[in-house]
């Protein structure tokens, strides 16, 4: 009708028809692959969780807690694992699809190279409490020592932990800015005490009556149960101005130490005044003189002269 020929663009058509199905049947693979690798993937991170599990739940002293830390850490690499199958996938489709890629990923380059560096302590703090996390170093509940500041720890996450010291303060730690980590309850716990006597007391009559006291705890089912050995007895520990310095150990199950402790001390007073051992206190002893006749006044002569 208007002097087009139909026959004139059947050969284009059929061209683009061709290139399309292509195009649309490499998007599908891509896909397809895109797929079978993240089924794959998530099949070997399950199967990773549960050779870590069991290899931590051995040494774990708290049942559970190595499934659910593993498992966190599982889900934040799966996250990551995911996120970049599918963005090689999506940069894979916009290449089969005619767009230029390149300028996507020079523009991701100073994208990510500005968040680097304006994000670079935040990084720092995620790798960090990975790792923290990954190697099990401190768990909710633990008491722990962070750059110098005690505490209950309350809250662990990839960026921060949270102490809770005696007086109810929080301190909020970024993982990266941790330089010292002191964990007291790992696994278990021990409270050491040092039992000063004055120096005339036997001090082998004195670990006697120590042994006893720990032993008569251990009995109890309210302390014992907390009590995973008898008392270790270190000796002679020190002598000071008024007192022999005796160390001793109780170990215990975690954050239990105190509670034990303060309860031998107890008990380990009313066993000394039972045994009328002497607790030491501090003592001075003033050597006196013979007296002697003050001296003249000057340019007196003394008498017998």
């Amino acid at each position: 009708m208007f002097g087009i020929s139909f026959e004139a663009y059947l050969p284009k058509l059929i061209d683009f028809s061709i290139n399309f199905a292509q195009s649309l049947f490499r998007v599908l693979l891509i896909v397809v692959v895109a797929l079978l690798a993240i089924k794959f993937l998530r099949l070997g991170l399950n199967r990773l969780e549960v050779i870590l599990v069991r290899a931590r739940e051995a040494s774990e002293s708290v049942p559970g807690a190595a499934a659910m830390r593993i498992r966190t850490l599982m889900s934040v690499l799966w996250t990551i694992v995911a996120g970049l199958v599918w963005f090689t996938a999506v940069l894979t489709i916009l290449g089969q699809v005619g767009v230029n890629v390149t300028p996507i990923l020079a523009s991701a380059g100073v994208v990510g190279l500005a968040v680097g560096f304006g994000a670079q302590n935040l990084v720092k703090d995620f790798v960090s409490g990975f790792f923290l996390i990954l190697e099990n170093q401190i768990r909710v509940g633990d008491v722990a020592i962070i750059n110098g500041t005690g505490g209950l720890v309350e809250a662990i996450t990839f960026r921060t932990i949270v102490l809770r010291d005696q007086a109810a303060v929080v301190h909020v730690f970024p993982n990266g800015s941790i330089n010292t980590l002191s964990n007291m309850t790992k696994d278990w716990s021990a409270y050491v005490i040092d039992v000063g006597v004055a120096y005339r007391e036997d001090t082998d009559r004195v670990v006697e009556v120590m042994r006893r006291v720990a032993g008569e705890l251990q009995s109890d089912p309210q302390y014992g149960s907390a009590m995973l050995e008898p008392i270790e007895i270190i000796g002679v520990d020190a002598f000071t101005d008024s007192a022999v310095i005796i160390k001793a150990r109780l170990k215990t199950l975690p954050i239990r130490q105190w509670m034990v402790g303060r309860e031998y001390r107890r008990r380990l007073k009313k066993a000394f005044e039972a045994e009328n051992i002497e607790f030491p206190f501090p003592q001075r002893t003033v050597l006196v003189g013979e007296a002697k006749a003050p001296l003249p006044p000057a340019g007196k002569p003394s008498e017998g002269n």
